[in-house]
């Protein structure tokens, strides 16, 4: 875990990184709940499967301005290099904003895994790193510390090269989750699908079933005994109000009133037969999308014999 400060050592070790294909960022922010919160360090890491440390280069950019600004020309905005962070939104603020090219976010990436395969409380680095990594008494309490000190201490340097070794570790694992979620239509096994499909719905009908039983005795339970609050859930009475007028009146009131109400109005099936040749008379205009229905050949023989 090299820790640069000299700048140029820096500026030699950006140079380098301009060859690679892929690189795994972190950063650590000064002050980063005031006014003026500064960039402390940049960590990289250019090679995943470095477990050791030896690869990730800590860069100290504290009040180097010049430092830093290299980077985001050399790096961020260099298409051609990838570039993975957790909570990029977060790190970008710092690195180029919405300049910066060819940008990997993990978290990102983990939001959009079907819950079913990833079915964890939060997407946070640590909470992902121990569910898909196995890394365990991951300690996040150096993120918090004072990173606009000098020098810094052993606990934080520690902490800062870590940070890269779960992000690439994370990230890889994602990427397998995301060919897995991702298949090759063309070759998929439909009888294997729809075997498994037919299993899940039948599940899905039975839980979604005891879900609503269960929350109809919780709510009945909870105003019979006068709770508005248990350790699991709370009970919220609300009213519903619903304004309805007859079109005829409305239409009037505008022509009289002079009020400028113009908006366009879905015309169902049932208004269109209403109209009848009546909307030959009328300026449509019609979207039409193409939409696909999935529905099991066990219902539609239960509706044939209805």
């Amino acid at each position: 875990m090299p820790y640069l400060t000299d700048a140029n050592k820096i500026h030699a070790i950006i140079a380098e990184y301009t060859n690679a294909q892929t690189l795994w960022i972190d950063t650590e922010v000064a002050d980063y709940k005031g006014r003026n919160p500064k960039l402390s360090l940049i960590q990289v890491l250019d090679n995943p499967n470095d477990m050791s440390g030896d690869r990730v280069y800590l860069l100290d950019v504290l009040e180097k301005p010049d430092v830093i600004l290299e980077f985001i020309e050399q790096i961020m905005l260099n298409p051609s290099i990838e570039k993975v962070f957790h909570n990029a939104s977060y790190d970008l603020k710092f690195l180029g904003n919405k300049q910066a090219k060819n940008i990997t976010c993990t978290l990102e990436m983990a939001k959009k895994i079907p819950y079913y395969l990833l079915p964890l409380p939060n997407y946070q680095l640590k909470t992902l790193a121990t569910a898909l990594c196995a890394f365990n008494n991951i300690d996040k309490q150096e993120q918090t510390s004072d990173w606009g000190k000098r020098p810094l201490s052993e606990e934080q340097i520690e902490y800062a090269y870590l940070d890269c070794i779960y992000l690439a570790q994370v990230h890889l694992n994602l990427l397998e989750l995301q060919a897995k979620t991702s298949p090759d239509p063309a070759e998929e096994d439909l009888a294997a699908l729809g075997a498994r499909y037919i299993e899940v719905e039948q599940q899905c009908q039975l839980l979604n079933s005891e879900l609503e039983h269960l929350q109809e005795r919780i709510k009945k339970a909870m105003q019979t005994q006068d709770v508005s609050e248990t350790s699991y859930c709370k009970l919220t009475g609300y009213e519903r109000k619903t304004v309805k007028v007859a079109f005829s009146e409305l239409a009037r009131l505008v022509e009289t009133q002079n009020i400028q109400l113009d908006f366009p109005i879905t015309l169902t099936q049932k208004l269109q037969k209403d109209l009848g040749d009546n909307l030959e008379q009328l300026s449509v205009d019609i979207d039409e999308v193409k939409a696909w229905r999935l529905t099991p050949k066990t219902q539609e023989s239960d509706i044939a014999h209805e």
